[in-house]
Order: structure tokens, then sequence, then C-alpha cells
């Protein structure tokens, strides 16, 4: 088989990948404080019971995550899925012994009829559409990877407000360890060789980034963007680019870019990105426990929360000062804590207790990532004061 055929193969097969990767969340997370608030309601109900450590359910995930990017803007239908290993109640009661296992849950009921059908999107569409009478599309999953050329490359990636990891790629060279693949012949269809190709695309990586540009697709100074190096060589040859994939990692403060070392899998990228920007991301996007918190301020909130109402006044005046201080994301964190210690002023100390308990119910509605973002922050902070 020819370079050319070779590589138009594997061009179509990124494509293919490309549009199965999971990069938007728009499956509904089930816990056992929502659940019988979303599901047996208004609208009918798709939901998956998955463990984390599954094979077979992280190959699904791809599939499930177009289904729920279709069904996004339905009022009849809700596609979920519950984590097994966290909410085990909810699983036992549906008598999950498996992973994945698939339920319909009609409108109206919490008696599920299970789901036996194929694992493609195609599949799961088909079979909703039937039983809750929709007429939805396989929706197209949208990048959050910025795709870079020589008109806005350097726009994006010397921009000193924002750290930008870049993924130097050849079409047909995205590297992979120790994957093995059958040639097919175009005309038998039978397999004419077998062996390790270190140029083939596969979906591991594509999916890995995908996710990673996801996971952080809210963070204003954070983009996650590649490049077809092939195309264009000018850029891979100025920073020293020799072998695909190639991954650059530019910061604020050095444009001359540093090469990325780590692991290629998802947890591997989060936490680079999390050390060098500041961020405090999980593989899924969601803000940590750490999300917001500013160690400067420490001290302060500390002597704030032991000290008597007079004390409080002096001590709310020095954070004013010292947030007056912070720039960038820390500013607006800075602000967050300023209003919290301005509540707990006037409206007691129990306020940070109550107000935390009212942002967890709100989290545990389906809300938007925006705003499960703001609360998140929002309660952090105040558990600082509680």
């Amino acid at each position: 088989m020819s370079k050319s055929s070779i590589c138009f193969a594997l061009s179509i097969l990124a494509l293919v990948v490309f549009f199965l990767s999971p990069a938007v969340a728009d499956v509904v997370v089930l816990t056992e404080d929502n659940f019988e608030k979303e599901v047996g309601q208004d609208r009918g109900a798709l939901v998956e019971f998955y463990a984390p450590w599954c094979g077979h359910c992280k190959k699904l995930a791809p599939e499930y995550e177009k289904v729920g990017a279709s069904f996004k803007k339905s009022k009849s239908v809700l596609i979920g899925k519950v984590d097994c290993d966290e909410h085990k109640s909810i699983c036992t009661k549906y008598g999950v012994s498996g992973y994945p296992t698939i339920q319909w849950f009609p409108k109206g009921s919490l008696e599920p009829k299970k789901y036996e059908g194929g694992r493609t999107a195609e599949a799961f569409v088909e079979f909703v559409n039937l039983e809750g009478g929709t007429n939805v599309k396989i929706a197209a999953v949208p990048s959050s990877v910025v795709v870079l050329n020589s008109d806005n490359f350097n726009e994006v990636v010397l921009d000193g407000k924002k750290d930008v990891l870049v993924e130097f790629y050849a079409p047909c060279l995205l590297i992979i360890a120790d994957v093995h693949f059958t040639i097919l012949s175009p005309v038998t269809g039978v397999g004419i060789a077998r062996a390790l190709l270190p140029i083939l695309i596969v979906s591991s990586l594509l999916q890995t980034y995908e996710s990673l540009a996801a996971a952080f697709k809210n963070e204003e100074d954070v983009v996650i963007a590649n490049i077809d190096a092939d195309n264009y060589k000018d850029f891979g040859e100025k920073y020293g680019v020799s072998g695909f994939p190639t991954i650059k990692f530019f910061p604020k403060n050095n444009k001359d870019g540093e090469d990325y070392d780590g692991g290629r899998d998802i947890d591997s990228f989060v936490t680079f990105i999390n050390e060098k920007s500041g961020t405090s991301r999980d593989a899924k996007g969601q803000l940590t426990s750490n999300a917001g918190l500013i160690k400067e301020l420490d001290s302060l909130v500390k002597e704030f929360v032991s000290g008597s109402d007079d004390e409080k006044k002096a001590v709310y005046a020095k954070i004013e000062e010292e947030v007056g201080k912070l720039t960038g994301s820390a500013a607006r964190y800075g602000k967050i804590y300023v209003k919290a210690a301005k509540s707990c002023l006037s409206k007691g100390s129990d306020y940070s207790k109550n107000e935390i308990q009212r942002l967890e119910r709100i989290l545990a509605k389906s809300i938007s990532p925006a705003k499960a973002d703001e609360f998140t922050l929002k309660k952090n902070i105040l558990s600082a004061f509680a």
C-alpha cells in the first residue's frame, strides 16, 4: 500500500475519531440527592449506570456524550448517568449488576425498561426517539481545541495574558506507543500486514486532548491548541519540532516554548496545567475544593473568624487592603473574600454555614458549567470562614 493511501485512510480515521470525541459534557450527572428530582418527572430519561474503572464504560463514553449533545435542547428527554461507585444505593435499587447498564425511565415513572440495543450513538438516539416520541438527529460534538494556522498562531500563542498548550502534529504521524493495527487491502478487505505503526492516528490521544480542552474551556487564561505542522512547517522549524506529535507549553512569561514531557493521559495533562497555570480543575472540568483559595489571605481569614465583633471589623479592613493588591484571577477571587467577610459581619457567624448548605443544594441540581463554577468558588471561599 502506498504512503499516500495509508495517509488517506488514517486521515479518514482521524475525522471519525474527532467527531466521536467527548468534547462537551451534556449528560446530566445523577446522584442520590437529585435522581428522583430529575428522573420520573415530566420527561423520559435514558440513564447509564457505570463505574469509573470499567473499560467498557470508558469505551462507551464518547458515544454517550454524543447522545447527550443530541438531546441537549430537548424538553421531553433527559440523558443522564450514575457513578455506581459513589452512589451504590441507586444502582442497587435498580438491579444493576454489571457495567455499563443502560435503562429507560418513561415520563412520570421510576419503573425502568432495560436497554438492550447497540452501543452506538445512532442506536441510542433511534431508541430514545421511539420511546420518547421525539425526532432528534445526531449532533456533531463541537471541539474545544483551538486550531492554529499562519493567520492566528502569533495572536493566540504569543498572547502575554494566556498560558497556551500547543500540539504540533502531522495528519499521518500522531504517534502512540505500542499500538498494533491491521492494514486492510483496499481491494479484498483482507489484512495484508500487522505491525507496530508509530505513525498511526488512534483515538486515545485525540480523545484525551479533546477532553483536556473541554476541561479548561471555561478558564479564560488557558488555551489548549494544535497546529498541523506538516502544512505549517515554518512554525515547527521555529520551535525545534522534529517529531510528531510534539507538545509545547507557552506560559504567559515565556513565549519561547517549553517541552511537555509528561504522560499522555488526561490526569497527567490536567495536573500539568493546574501546576503551571495556577488553576484547580479535575479531568471532568469541574473546579476542585481548592479552587479560588488564596494562601496570602489565610492568616487574615483565621484572625477574622476567631476575633470579636470589633476585631472582625478591623481585620475586614485589612482583607480589603490586601485584596486591592491582587491581580489577575486572584483579584477576582479576592472580591469574593471581601463579600464573604462583609456578609459574615452583617449576618452573623452562622451565615457562612447556612450559605454553604444552600450552595450545595444548588450544585446538586443540573446547572450550567458557568453557574457551577460561580457557586463552587463561593462555596470554597466561604468554607474558609466557616
